[in-house]
């Protein structure tokens, strides 16, 4: 019995004693680009908008040089060569001859 205590005791003393490990959470920023293309007109970009964001704060890029753009190739290439991952992209189409609006989700880690 007093093996078995003396081994309950040694046991809980190594378990506090040992640090906790946990995942740290990885932090983003995230920047938001709308894409106004033609309708039927596959990577013909009629307009990009980019709003101010405090994401953009600090970052090696620019609204001008992102609005520039022509083709949203460039668009993906231009925000991979700066680090800034694709992450998702939203559409809306009102009608057959209306512009399409895309919504470019890209992040970056802090």
């Amino acid at each position: 019995m007093k093996k078995f205590i003396a081994f309950l005791i040694i046991a809980l003393f190594l378990s506090i004693a040992t640090e906790g490990h946990s995942q740290e959470i990885t932090k983003y920023n995230f920047l938001e680009i709308i894409v106004v293309q033609k309708a039927n007109n596959r990577g013909k970009v009629k307009r990009i908008k980019v709003e101010e964001q405090t994401s953009l704060i600090g970052q090696n890029i620019s609204i001008e040089e992102i609005e520039d753009i022509e083709e949203t190739s460039t668009l993906l290439n231009y925000m991979n060569a700066h680090d800034w991952e694709f992450l998702d992209r939203q559409s809306v189409v009102s009608d057959d001859n209306d512009p399409v609006w895309m919504s470019y989700i890209f992040r970056k880690r802090k």
